[in-house]
């Protein structure tokens, strides 16, 4: 049987069997990781900003290569910045939709991210798909680009399980593809926006990668894309179901999940 024929069965993108880090300079490599631990605590921090602290501590850098690391790995800050990341021109711009609406049930809004994870000699991109009142993470994905197929799988998977009345995303352009916004659509959900630059709207996926990222990446020296999936495995099992949330009552995502009422299915077919 062809691999192409294998994947098809398994519901797997064939590049995810290929998978290596995007290589990258130790050097840039120890850029990155101190760009992605002080935007975790200055998330309002521009490339101006973060090359001021970076030559604070001890590195010499201009701002034009501090740019292009944040924008490789797809960070920027909270407030509208000077072309630190472009949407797509030509896609419809949804309106945010979560302004002071009170997330009050399981399946009312999940959202979704992307973020940068160190692997040994480079790097790879991970993306889950959370929903908001529960922080339950229905899926997750790896990648070694920045190209929408690995965000479409994770939404699909997630979809496998349920389906939310809303669906917030930033304005990226692996949210704001056909192929990523059909299958949402198809299901009577609504689409929900950041506004450009306003990483604050996703709020609660931002505090899933702290948390990843204090709890589980920093602690670990990844060797290889196989040993992070494995490890990102037993972390999410361990975030869904053992973790207990302090604004959920100290219960875990997996029980407020499922305690709150059936999950919405939708015979959209």
């Amino acid at each position: 049987m062809s691999i192409n024929r294998q994947c098809q069965l398994l519901s797997l993108s064939k590049g995810a069997l290929y998978y290596t880090p995007v290589k990258m300079d130790e050097y840039n490599l120890g850029l990155m990781d101190l760009i992605d631990r002080q935007y975790l605590k200055t998330p309002f921090y521009g490339s101006t900003r973060m090359s001021a602290y970076l030559r604070h501590s001890g590195y010499e850098v201009n701002r034009k290569r501090v740019q292009r690391l944040m924008r490789l790995m797809g960070i920027q800050a909270i407030y509208p910045g000077r072309n630190l990341s472009k949407r797509r021109q030509e896609h419809k711009i949804y309106p945010y939709l979560l302004r002071d609406v009170v997330v009050d049930r399981p399946d009312f809004v999940w959202s979704t991210d992307i973020t940068y994870v160190r692997v040994k000699g480079g790097f790879i991109y991970l993306m889950a798909v959370m929903d908001w009142y529960s922080r339950y993470v229905l899926s997750w994905n790896l990648s070694n680009s920045l190209e929408g197929r690995f965000c479409v799988d994770g939404l699909l998977e997630a979809l496998s399980q349920s389906v939310p009345e809303i669906f917030n995303t930033d304005q990226g352009s692996q949210f704001t593809s056909d192929d990523f916004l059909t299958p949402l659509q198809e299901r009577g959900t609504r689409i929900s926006m950041d506004s450009k630059g306003r990483a604050i709207d996703n709020i609660f996926i931002e505090r899933l990668w702290r948390s990843l990222k204090y709890e589980e990446v920093y602690l670990k020296d990844y060797q290889s894309v196989k040993e992070a999936r494995e490890s990102l495995k037993r972390y999410f099992t361990f975030y869904n179901n053992e973790r207990p949330h302090q604004s959920l009552n100290y219960s875990t995502p997996a029980a407020a999940y499922s305690a709150n009422g059936a999950r919405r299915r939708l015979d959209w077919h």
